[in-house]
């Protein structure tokens, strides 16, 4: 498992390190440079940041500990370790995330702070007792990943051209919607990037922080005790402009966000949701009710994440008699779409794929259809609205970059797959 790259990482030059952080004080997490469970770790933190990789899953097994890296959304197995090694190697982690050595019957949570090429980056770190052992997950958060330009997230022209407008408005609350890893932090700070932080107070309440703005935007980290609805009502009492919140939660965030959209701020948040338009009726479940969402809401983006045909190995493809039944792909489609598929090569590690990109739907606050929010419509009555203002499904977004020959549709319909069966 220990690769060339880790052995030659020692000394006073060293490529990377682990950092701990405490009392305010910064110093490198010790540790014998020539001891296994050392080198094991910087392998492990080395080979996952070279290859792109967003977790690092350490799993249990009766007679190893198997590490996975999961690569553009999907986990690949990378090598595994014998019982002994992985002790030390987790005893050398649970340290760096300032989790207790001695603890293995209880789930713990950290943060682990490290240094690679002169770049500083960091891991949500969990760690939950198994029948073999202790499952250890590591989120890498590299900020050079969340530097992310808006126009490159994969947005349609006209959908970015709208939100790019919307994101500007004066007071509201604008939500991005979509389960866990589909993009919607990304898309947040990508926003934020666009706003005027200079002549504005803009204020974000996370959990965790991914990415440290350079200048004038207050952050804080969720905990115990600082809550998402007690930041909220604080950063109320702070004279916001525009105020981020990681997560609508509860009940009670989602009517703070609210009442703060109704009196003169700009709320950005995300909720987990299906698609735009039940992101409506998701609110009402939550104890909204619907004429204040009707007078707050400025837009709901919905969005997925589909991992990109790789450059070097892509294909024409022909799609399967069910993928064209679940897209719906006319002849005429069929005939002047520019499908591909990667076969698989050493660029993109056998998978034909390479990168990702968001597939997007964007609902508008119109007249039209905040009054279809105010008398409480239903979900067909709304989708009727939003046709009528030249709404887009996700699978209409994804349908298209299929036909562009950027992603396969076998990507579109697993990412989209509650819209496809519809």
């Amino acid at each position: 498992m220990i690769s060339d790259q880790a052995i030659g990482n020692f000394g006073a030059g060293k490529k990377f390190r682990l950092i701990l952080r405490e009392s305010g004080m910064v110093r490198e997490l010790g540790g014998e440079d020539m001891s296994i469970a050392v080198q094991i770790v910087d392998s492990i933190f080395m080979n996952a940041l070279d290859t792109g990789t967003s977790d690092i899953h350490l799993q249990p097994e009766r007679e190893q500990l198997k590490i996975r890296f999961r690569q553009d959304g999907v986990l690949h197995e990378t090598g595994q370790l014998p019982p002994e090694q992985a002790q030390n190697a987790l005893a050398r982690l649970k340290l760096a995330a300032g989790m207790r050595i001695d603890e293995n019957r209880e789930p713990q949570d950290g943060r682990i702070d490290m240094e690679y090429g002169g770049r500083r980056l960091s891991a949500r770190a969990s760690c939950i007792p198994c029948l073999n052992g202790e499952k250890f997950v590591m989120r890498l958060l590299d900020p050079n990943a969340m530097k992310v330009d808006l126009a490159k997230l994969g947005m349609p022209e006209d959908v970015l051209r709208k939100w790019s407008r919307v994101i500007k408005v004066p007071y509201g609350l604008i939500l991005v919607t979509g389960p866990t890893g589909s993009g919607k932090t990304s898309t947040l700070y990508a926003s934020l990037q666009q706003l005027d932080a200079r002549n504005r107070n803009i204020v974000t309440v996370e959990d965790p922080i991914e990415y440290e703005f350079d200048h004038n935007i207050a952050q804080v980290q969720v905990s115990e005790k600082l809550t998402f609805p007690k930041v909220m009502r604080t950063f109320l009492r702070q004279d916001p402009d525009v105020m981020m919140v990681g997560e609508m939660r509860d009940a009670e965030s989602l009517a703070i966000g609210i009442q703060a959209g109704l009196t003169g701020h700009l709320v950005l948040s995300t909720l987990h949701t299906n698609n735009a338009i039940e992101t409506v009726g998701r609110m009402v479940d939550m104890n909204a009710e619907p004429y204040l969402v009707a007078g707050v809401a400025v837009a709901i983006l919905a969005q997925r994440l589909v991992r990109l045909n790789c450059g070097k190995c892509r294909q024409r493809y022909t799609p399967s008699a069910d993928e064209i039944e679940t897209l719906k792909l006319t002849a005429q489609e069929l005939e002047d779409g520019k499908f591909a598929k990667g076969v698989g090569c050493a660029d993109c590690r056998g998978t034909g794929y390479r990168g990702r990109l968001g597939v997007f739907e964007l609902l508008l606050g119109t007249p039209e259809v905040r009054a279809g929010i105010a008398r409480n419509a239903t979900f067909p009555e709304m989708a009727e609205i939003a046709a009528r203002q030249d709404f887009r499904s996700m699978m209409q977004d994804g349908k298209f970059k299929v036909m562009q020959g950027w992603t396969t549709p076998e990507e579109v319909i697993k990412a989209v797959y509650t819209q496809a069966i519809d």
